[in-house]
């Protein structure tokens, strides 16, 4: 039976991964609303809150982290104690938050869910700590951002189960001892070089997040579709999983997209024709590139031939803001390996030239000024 989840009020509700907070977003709030973007608005939340799963067995991907955590979850079973404390950590969109959904229901526990964010005073902690029932599970979005009063007042409750009260101010204060009831928390981040030392080493398991294979990805495709009561065929998922950057919750917005383009346009059925003419419509192309990164990468080639260039000279010729461009399209441009931050500047490589279909330069092509760079 799944676990009961309770949401404080005054905090953000997550959804498929951990990204309710809004550094877990895709970077500005002009560029979140981005398809291939790993944010989630309230649809993405709705629909994936019915595509999760309900238990390791069913999550796909993420094999080391799923074996080492079901070793965690049965020992402590067998011993009938709380499971140690989890951090996970990684990329939006990866599966955080539901691993921490999974972690209550194999141990049978109810879930609180809250944010970093939301917890500005060590009083908004001690409320939630002190409302714990035995056993529970605290899902933390965003751990990183927590203030640090409240980060303080966690060490003691992770370790002793046991938080100080201050009551008055001043001279006159006084500290309260409250006994907490043993709980589970599961903290998620997306940067986890910003949690201190001391809150890392009071974490029992540690799981890291990485991007998914393309062949994982139509697992997810193929599982959703079911779910969806959507029909597609191995290649259309593979067209699918391709451009989905190697994430979960692209993969099944792309799914439904795509989904709506088949019912409208074609026989309902996804094929690779159809879910390749759908994300054509939406801008979305064979690397999973969208509008935003292709603006980007044109810019760099053809007014700036492939740099190096400023990053404020490359956000005015692609009209967006410094930190869009910074935060939203280069760090998958990077990953793919389209694009080089240097001291000089921004650089764009061969694969870039050759994924638009430009011809490059003789420098880009492996002339003696580009040699160093690529050793060409």
């Amino acid at each position: 039976m799944p676990p009961r989840t309770t949401t404080d009020r005054e905090v953000q509700s997550v959804n498929w991964d951990d990204e309710s907070a809004p550094e877990t977003t895709d970077g500005p709030a002009a560029a979140a609303d981005r398809l291939v973007g790993s944010s989630a608005d309230g649809e993405d939340q709705a629909v994936e809150a019915a595509l999760r799963p309900k238990d390791l067995g069913e999550f796909v991907g993420q094999e080391r982290v799923r074996e080492q955590l079901d070793l965690v979850l049965r020992a402590a079973r067998a011993r009938g104690a709380t499971a140690d404390h989890v951090l996970l950590s990684g990329a939006p969109g990866l599966g955080k938050t539901t691993l921490s959904m999974i972690i209550a229901a194999e141990m049978g526990a109810p879930i609180r869910i809250t944010s970093g964010p939301a917890i500005q005073h060590a009083g908004d902690l001690a409320a939630i700590l002190s409302s714990l029932t035995e056993g529970e599970v605290l899902f933390l979005d965003e751990i990183h951002r927590m203030s640090r009063p409240a980060e303080e007042m966690l060490y003691m409750a992770m370790e002793d189960f046991r938080v100080d009260v201050i009551v008055g101010k001043g001279p006159g204060a006084t500290a309260i001892p409250l006994e907490l009831p043993p709980f589970t928390l599961v903290g998620a981040t997306t940067r986890a070089g910003l949690l201190p030392p001391p809150l890392r080493d009071r974490f029992g398991f540690t799981g890291h997040m990485e991007f998914y294979a393309p062949a994982e990805l139509e697992r997810v495709i193929h599982r959703s579709a079911r779910l969806l009561d959507v029909a597609i065929d191995a290649e259309g998922a593979a067209e699918i999983a391709g451009r989905s950057r190697g994430t979960p919750r692209i993969a099944n917005r792309l799914l439904r997209r795509v989904r709506d383009f088949a019912q409208v346009k074609a026989d309902g059925v996804i094929t690779p024709e159809v879910a390749a003419q759908a994300l054509e419509v939406y801008e979305v192309d064979a690397r999973g590139l969208d509008r935003l990164d292709r603006a980007v990468l044109t810019a760099l080639l053809k007014l700036f031939g492939g740099g190096p260039v400023g990053l404020s000279t490359l956000a005015v010729a692609v009209g967006e803001e410094r930190e869009t461009v910074e935060e939203v399209a280069e760090p998958f441009l990077v990953r793919e390996g389209l694009l080089a931050r240097t001291p000089r500047g921004r650089i764009a490589t061969p694969a870039a030239w050759t994924h638009l279909g430009l011809v490059p330069p003789a420098q880009a092509a492996g002339g003696p000024g580009q040699q160093g760079l690529f050793g060409g």
